[in-house]
């Protein structure tokens, strides 16, 4: 079997079992590197970018390399690369998690519960849900949804189709890594550079595409085409900006202003100005149009590569 229909059917299967089963309950692989992670930056950590870019080539450069040695043992049967890719691509890929959380924050603002959906934000995203009234908390899921789908859906994809298993475990490694030590706190604006840095270069073809695809996908393409190319690059986060705008034109919703993470007040650009403020309902709407991205990015990905295998061969 050649490799493209390998990762095709691993990857098909993947991402259902996502749909139908969601994260691993217990034992998940991601908290699993998460915490080795931990050890190692227990080990590492110095105030200084050297450090911080050896604690990142250690630990995604092991993810990496743990997933080309599965690959290379599974690789004599094709039946075990599909497993594998499968197995991997429902490890790495978040989004039915991402669309659960989501739309429990919106049944809990649904019901007039605002301080139930203040307590259940902080499982979806890192703002400061106490300043947040219920157009802020819906305002901050669709974000988080938005971004969340080239995090956790797409990037992981379009790896998996460049590099296969590798590419898949080695993506949600440096996305995870950005997560723990990638943000601008003291501790971590030295250390977690090189760890952002990556994440930037990483996410940038997913982030890309997940754009173009909520165009496609949205209710209005023109809208969300217009939001990309007027607002994406005042964003800070050269990958969230063209997400959230693309989402924001799609959904006809303003995205973007003030927020607050752990403290700090920052005041974000507004994406597709023209649109309405954000309400409860555009949370499930937001879902409906991640779950359609995530699919259309497998039908990308799974074709990109039969073109350039088919052309290798």
């Amino acid at each position: 079997m050649r490799a493209d229909r390998v990762f095709a059917y691993g990857a098909a299967a993947g991402l259902l079992g996502d749909v139908l089963l969601g994260d691993p309950r217990r034992g998940h692989p991601v908290a699993a590197f998460g915490r080795a992670a931990g050890a190692v930056e227990q080990a590492l950590w110095r105030d200084h970018r050297g450090w911080g870019a050896l604690h990142t080539a250690v630990c995604a450069g092991g993810a990496v390399a743990l997933g080309a040695v599965a690959a290379r043992v599974a690789r004599t049967s094709p039946a075990a690369s599909a497993a594998l890719t499968g197995v991997a691509t429902w490890a790495v890929v978040g989004g039915t998690s991402l669309a659960r959380e989501a739309r429990v924050i919106g049944r809990a603002l649904e019901a007039g519960d605002v301080e139930g959906a203040r307590a259940r934000l902080p499982h979806l995203c890192g703002r400061d849900p106490q300043a947040l009234d219920a157009d802020g908390i819906a305002r901050a899921v669709v974000e988080s949804v938005a971004e969340n789908t080239s995090d956790a859906v797409v990037g992981a994809l379009v790896w998996g189709a460049v590099a296969g298993v590798p590419g898949l475990v080695g993506f949600r490694a440096v996305n995870t890594l950005d997560a723990m030590v990638g943000h601008t706190s003291p501790r971590y604006q030295r250390y977690g550079w090189a760890s952002a840095r990556l994440d930037d270069v990483a996410g940038w073809p997913g982030s890309r595409l997940t754009a173009v695809l909520a165009a496609v996908a949205g209710g209005d393409p023109r809208g969300a085409v217009r939001a990309w190319r007027a607002d994406a690059a005042k964003h800070p986060s050269p990958n969230a900006g063209p997400v959230e705008a693309s989402f924001a034109g799609a959904l006809g919703v303003r995205l973007g202003g003030t927020l607050s993470y752990g403290g700090r007040i920052e005041h974000r650009p507004v994406l597709n100005g023209a649109g309405r403020t954000v309400g409860t309902q555009d949370i499930e709407e937001a879902v409906r149009l991640s779950r359609r991205v995530g699919w259309l990015a497998l039908g990308v990905c799974v074709a990109a590569r039969h073109i350039v295998k088919g052309r290798m061969s």
